[in-house]
């Protein structure tokens, strides 16, 4: 059987190495849009960054990325994140995604950080800031809360 997030000793595993890289492989519209990660040189934890692609415009006039994609990179950097953040290897499952788009996002690397604002036995919160050039001019801010799954089966949510 291939590895993967259902085998828990894997994930327990690229989260003690830090290998989001390996987590990324497992998701095929993060690597498709051009998500990586790489440590902050500026705080602990990870920048996730998103390549500019001519794939990922949406209003080809300005050019400017797509709301979708820049929506799905946030929700990406969220849940790796709080997968590296959480006490112990759990899968987090999104149950609510408030983004707000503050002004255009340029085909240009944008970057994103997350901060871990609670973390519960059920459920976590997390926030995401998103910018390109300069970080204290957003392109678009998110939050997300998630129900974590039970950390012995790592696939099943705790009800």
């Amino acid at each position: 059987m291939r590895e993967g997030f259902s085998d828990v000793e894997w994930l327990a595993r690229t989260r003690a190495e830090g290998d989001v890289e390996a987590w990324l492989a497992w998701v095929p519209y993060a690597r498709r849009i051009g998500v990586s990660a790489i440590p902050d040189p500026h705080a602990d934890g990870l920048l996730y960054r998103l390549a500019p692609s001519e794939g990922n415009v949406g209003n080809v006039l300005l050019p400017a990325l797509h709301g979708g994609v820049v929506a799905a990179f946030m929700e990406t950097a969220a849940t790796l994140d709080l997968m590296l953040a959480t006490r112990i290897p759990r899968l987090p499952h999104i149950v609510d995604f408030s983004i707000d788009y503050l002004r255009t996002a340029r085909v240009a690397p944008t970057h994103a950080r997350c901060r871990l604002l609670r973390e519960g036995r059920r459920m976590a919160n997390v926030r995401v800031c998103a910018w390109q050039e300069d970080e204290a001019v957003p392109v678009a801010t998110a939050r997300l809360h998630f129900v974590l799954a039970d950390p012995l089966t790592t696939g099943e949510v705790d009800a």
